[in-house]
């Protein structure tokens, strides 16, 4: 089986999940693939492969060399975002990308003037969707690029690794991917996800991740009655949405300048509530923005009375550099290989977060990997084939580098 054909299976496993649900995991057809992939690896030699009641596949390849080296691992999630539907997905391919608009189908178009980098692709093959779901290479690209490169390890038995630890987590996508991984399962010295875009780019950085819940209390009486009694908490939110600087929003920001993120509101009368992320690479930034938002919300009891706004903030993930910072050989490991395969890397700060980030925290070192993926979330979603090509050999190399960097 082609890495291609690898993930265009995957895809088609219908594993969305739930950030509603509060059950880990959060969706139980996530196991559908979890079980898939079991059987996959123990066909590929991993007798030890197996999935836990929570949906964490691990497996393990033993070392075929004397020397003692550390175990490396290689991670990828199995769920895909819930911001697009992930059901009944029908990838297909177009080869020799002619750099021109593309029609999906179903009276969906993806343009190049609205993806202007894609025309760097011409000449690649490309899995697309067909415009009505994600495609799903968010992460199972990075699967894909896992299992290859074991097919290739059981077909070139001469070919030197040590100890290599694979695990496919559920849940990343609701933020709840290492929630309940197992380290002492997987026994990893260090290890990285292969959940990024392009194979050229490595992140051993990520946002600090917070969020902010505010509830706005009012009261109500009959608009004819109103002067000087009445408190409309919906317009309370409002202002108080309003005291936030619009340059501080995602959409007027860019590589590690941070923001405060709107992300629901509901509200009348008597009971509003506003529910926003905030981010940045650097975590005295991050209080800043929670700052920034206490005074808002003092403003807002001073201008409508005392008690009309409660503010709650809660830290989520932080950024994994702080750890990698002190295990340089981790990030060191992969960038000669990335080199070694003439990639010509660059290194990209994620706007955002992984599983490697909390892992790091819980004591695995665990940089980042792209696997040829792009456009995630939505229906304009792909893969460029040759890169998922390359991001297998960047598993089995760095697996060779890690022998190599232990003589």
């Amino acid at each position: 089986m082609t890495v291609a054909e690898r993930l265009i299976r995957y895809c088609k496993v219908w594993t969305t999940s739930d950030p509603e649900s509060h059950t880990h995991p959060s969706s139980m057809r996530e196991f559908d693939l979890a079980k898939i992939l079991v059987e996959e690896l123990k066909e590929l030699g991993i007798a030890d492969a197996h999935v836990d009641e929570h949906c964490y596949v691990y497996g393990h390849l033993d070392s075929n060399v004397v020397k003692d080296v550390p175990t490396v691992g290689f991670i990828a999630h199995m769920d895909t975002a819930p911001d697009y539907s992930g059901k009944d997905v029908k990838p297909r391919i177009i080869e020799n990308f002619d750099g021109k608009d593309i029609d999906l189908g179903n009276g969906v178009v993806m343009k190049m003037d609205s993806f202007p980098y894609m025309r760097d692709l011409k000449g690649k093959t490309l899995i697309v969707t067909d415009g009505t779901t994600l495609l799903g290479a968010d992460d199972k690209a990075g699967i894909a690029a896992i299992m290859d490169a074991l097919e290739y390890w059981k077909d070139h038995p001469e070919a030197e690794h040590g100890r290599i630890a694979v695990a496919f987590t559920p849940d990343e996508e609701i933020g709840e991917g290492a929630d309940l991984f197992d380290l002492k399962e997987f026994g990893a010295a260090f290890a990285y996800t292969v959940d990024g875009d392009s194979v050229r780019g490595f992140s051993d950085e990520n946002f600090n991740a917070g969020s902010a819940d505010v509830k706005f209390t009012g009261f109500a009486i009959h608009p004819g009655d109103a002067k000087n009694k009445l408190i409309n908490a919906a317009a309370a939110a409002a202002k108080f949405q309003s005291l936030l600087p619009e340059a501080l929003t995602p959409e007027h920001t860019e590589g590690k300048e941070g923001f405060i993120s709107l992300r629901s509101m509901s509200g009348d009368v008597e009971h509003a509530q506003l529910s926003y992320i905030l981010r940045d690479h650097d975590a005295g930034k991050l209080q800043k923005m929670m700052d920034l938002m206490a005074k808002d919300a003092e403003w807002i009891n001073a201008f409508y009375g005392e008690g009309t706004c409660e503010i709650t903030f809660a830290k989520q993930y932080r950024n994994m550099k702080e750890i990698l910072d002190q295990h340089p050989q981790v990030s060191r490991i992969a960038w000669e290989a990335m080199n070694d395969l003439g990639l010509d890397p660059y290194k990209e700060p994620i706007r955002g977060g992984t599983d490697g980030a909390t892992l790091s925290y819980q004591g695995l070192p665990c940089p980042n990997l792209g696997a040829g993926g792009n456009n995630f979330h939505g229906r304009y979603e792909y893969c460029v084939v040759e890169e998922l090509e390359t991001a297998s050999k960047l598993v089995r190399r760095i697996a060779q580098r890690t022998v190599e960097d232990s003589l």
